[in-house]
């Protein structure tokens, strides 16, 4: 039994879990931001090249 608490309490006092979490939690927060911006980013530009080509002459 005392084996088990001895396992118990060094799987408690060990921080690499925690460590690996939040740096998988930082990665997540950091592609929503990248996709967000790349949907904006992306969104924008279509929107742009739209008023170029509107504003080019029409080729014949």
């Amino acid at each position: 039994m005392s084996n088990f608490i001895s396992a118990v309490k060094t799987f408690a006092a060990d921080e690499n879990g925690v460590t690996a979490i939040e740096y998988g939690l930082i990665a997540a927060l950091i592609g929503v931001v990248v996709a967000g911006t790349a949907e904006t980013l992306g969104t924008r530009l279509a929107d742009l090249f739209t008023t170029i080509k509107d504003k080019l002459p029409a080729a014949s």
